[in-house]
């Protein structure tokens, strides 16, 4: 079942990348307290990187007890281990190699280069199998019950590496796919489905600039999810879009608050 999008609307993107670590390090801290554990599903991204860059410069980051934290992906640039266009190693830079994380919970997509080779199907499924394997019966499903699933919503509507029309974002058994013919380099991608990213508590979209303006107001106008893959991106408990003044100058105003301070 889906749930009614609420959006928090500020002033620019370095005080929204501000205002979502903080949100995001309480969610982790609640997670941990009341069931040991919590697991994060990380996006890339300008506004992806700069959460996670405004992550590593709170104060409050020390409150996380890193080594009880899951990492997962919502997407990946098939891309040899590395790369510098790869998710991983921009979250590396960003904020993993900051904190004491367990490596053993740090699920990164694999790599071209990897024990899969450039068969990206057998990478795919391969992370299918590891989310598979991480959850519980409690779970009811394929993939464990993530705390928060984060993505960036690109100026075509995209989310993760679902691009609108194309057959990932029509997947509705897998939870993990390949990707070809991707319309943004590099066109061979790793992604999660919208089953998968619908699993989560919480799902958390991300839009900064005006270039992401057009992209907010089709999702949350009721488009539908193959043409705009950003409208079927929901969370179990909450959806919620974080955006700053410029990513919402679209909407009607009744859609959202006054901005944050």
């Amino acid at each position: 079942m889906s749930t009614a999008p609420q959006l928090v609307v500020h002033r620019d993107k370095e005080l929204m990348a501000q205002a979502a670590a903080a949100r995001l390090i309480t969610k982790i801290v609640d997670a941990q307290t009341s069931r040991g554990a919590a697991s994060v599903v990380l996006t890339g991204g300008r506004n992806g990187n700069g959460l996670l860059a405004a992550l590593a410069a709170a104060p409050a980051r020390d409150a996380v007890d890193w080594g009880r934290l899951d990492l997962w992906w919502g997407d990946e640039r098939f891309l040899p281990e590395g790369d510098p266009e790869r998710n991983v190693t921009q979250a590396r830079e960003a904020l993993l190699d900051a904190v004491p994380l367990d490596p053993k919970r740090v699920h990164a997509m694999p790599a071209s280069d990897g024990p899969y080779g450039e068969d990206v199907e057998a990478a795919a499924a391969a992370y299918a199998e590891e989310l598979a394997r991480a959850a519980h019966p409690e779970n009811h499903g394929p993939v464990p019950t993530f705390d928060v699933l984060m993505l960036g919503v690109g100026p075509d509507t995209h989310v993760a590496s679902l691009f609108p029309e194309l057959p990932a974002v029509r997947e509705t058994e897998r939870t993990v796919v390949g990707v070809h013919g991707a319309p943004k380099p590099p066109p061979t991608r790793i992604t999660l489905t919208l089953p998968a990213i619908r699993a989560a508590r919480e799902v958390w979209l991300l839009a900064a600039g005006e270039d992401k303006a057009r992209a907010a107001a089709i999702a949350l106008s009721g488009a539908g999810e193959i043409q705009a893959p950003a409208a079927g991106a929901y969370g179990r408990a909450r959806t919620l879009w974080l955006l700053d003044a410029a990513a919402a100058s679209q909407l009607p105003r009744s859609l959202y608050p006054p901005a944050s301070p």
